[in-house]
Parts: C-alpha cells; sequence; structure tokens
C-alpha cells in the first residue's frame, strides 16, 4: 500500500469554468489541493490550507486518469500551494508527456518556480503567478526572482485593494519588463474593496497598454463563498 505521505493530498476537484486569467470563460478541470505556506487576508480558500482539513490521497498515475476521464482539455492545479506537494515534478513530467492537455498551475509567488520550469518553449504546463500586494499582508514573501525566470506563455496577477497596490503593480511590470517578455498580465479587484472602475481609470490616465482588468467570473455567476465552482 502506497504511504500517504508519498501521495497528493487532494481537497477538492471539479469542472467549471477558469474565472481568470488567459483562458476565462473556459472548461476547465480544477484540482485543488491542501496546504499554503502564506496566509493572505484575502484568501478565499483559507479552509483548504487548514491542517485538519478532509483530503483523499492520490498518486500521480490516478491523477493522470482523473483528468482524462473528465474529458477537459483545460487543468488548473491550485490550493493552498501546489507547489509545495512533494510529487509535483512527477506528475508534471507526466502531464508533459501527453500534448492534449494544457496544465496552468497557480502559485501564490513565493516558491521558487524555475526547478518546476522546461527549458525550451511548447511548454504545455504554464505558470500563473501572483504578486501579492500589500493588501494581502504577504508582500514580503515574494520571491522576485520568479518575474526574471517567466516566459512568455506564463502569466502574472495581481490582487489590489488600493491605489498603492496598483503603484505596486506597475513597478514590478517595469522593473521586470514584463510587457517586453510578453506575460499575460491580469490586475484583479480584492473583492469588496476596491471598485473595478479605480483601476481603469488608472490605466486610462496612464495609458497603461498590454494590460488586462479581469474581475473574478466565478463570483458573479454563483455566491462568492461557494466552494465547487
Amino acid at each position: 500500500m502506497i504511504e500517504k505521505m508519498n501521495c497528493f493530498r487532494v481537497v477538492e476537484h471539479f469542472v467549471s469554468i477558469n474565472g481568470e486569467g488567459r483562458r476565462a470563460g473556459q472548461l476547465a478541470l480544477f484540482i485543488r489541493f491542501a496546504g499554503c505556506n502564506l496566509n493572505c487576508v484575502y484568501c478565499d480558500t483559507k479552509w483548504a490550507n487548514e491542517e485538519d482539513v478532509p483530503y483523499e490521497s492520490y498518486t500521480s498515475e490516478q491523477l493522470y486518469n482523473l483528468i482524462k476521464d473528465s474529458k477537459v482539455s483545460n487543468v488548473t492545479l491550485t490550493g493552498g500551494e501546489p507547489l509545495l506537494q512533494k510529487k509535483i515534478l512527477e506528475l508534471l513530467q507526466l502531464l508533459r508527456q501527453d500534448d492534449t492537455l494544457r496544465v496552468e498551475i497557480e502559485t501564490n509567488g513565493s516558491v521558487d518556480v524555475k526547478p518546476f520550469m522546461k527549458d525550451g518553449e511548447n511548454d504545455n504546463i504554464t505558470f500563473t503567478l501572483d504578486y501579492k500586494t500589500a493588501v494581502s499582508g504577504m508582500e514580503e514573501r515574494m520571491f522576485l526572482d520568479n518575474y526574471v525566470n517567466l516566459r512568455k506563455e506564463d502569466t502574472v496577477k495581481f490582487v489590489v485593494g488600493s491605489r498603492h497596490d496598483i503603484e505596486k503593480a506597475g513597478m514590478i511590470i517595469d522593473r521586470y519588463h514584463l510587457i517586453k517578455k510578453g506575460c499575460g498580465i491580469y490586475i484583479s479587484p480584492c473583492f469588496g474593496m476596491i471598485e473595478p472602475r479605480e483601476i481603469v481609470d488608472y490605466l486610462v490616465d496612464h495609458r497603461w497598454n498590454d494590460v488586462n482588468v479581469q474581475l473574478q467570473l466565478h463570483k458573479f455567476i454563483w455566491d462568492p463563498e461557494q466552494r465547487g465552482v
């Protein structure tokens, strides 16, 4: 019998639409792993980070079979923090062998993503990297070298709660030449803390090209507290 410590701790999996990012509005299979090394003020999945959260154990092969059985091409690995899973490299190696899949890893920006990236182009695994602005309470935990290593197929997401946060996003975008790299750049309002139009006004005032304002679709379609969507 495989020891649970050698398996993935999965707290939920479901098919829904992507609520944000480059494939917003498209179907995706979400696999949510237990555990996170951060504690963001606005986190809407704190329940998944509790030490005693119920979970199911999966091997890499079982997760791959789950993905294939779903008949959905977009796969989002999320959490928690998926890159903290002990066998994540093994899973990524398996998923890279199937070019019918488009895998997105949602990572919180505190973990070095370089060891998980494939050298060269045509990787079917991409990274959506958070930069935690001040509103999160976790900004000091950001691993800034990540923004040096990002590729054009990767995405950076800023959740902002104030004008100060928007300005900090601009500093990171400029400092690490994210627009020139061709990364996807998305700025989302912290739900209930800032009006989306404030972000739009800032983009207009600064003629901020190639930056996307994005709302979390799932929080408008369903109750913001609803799980499994």
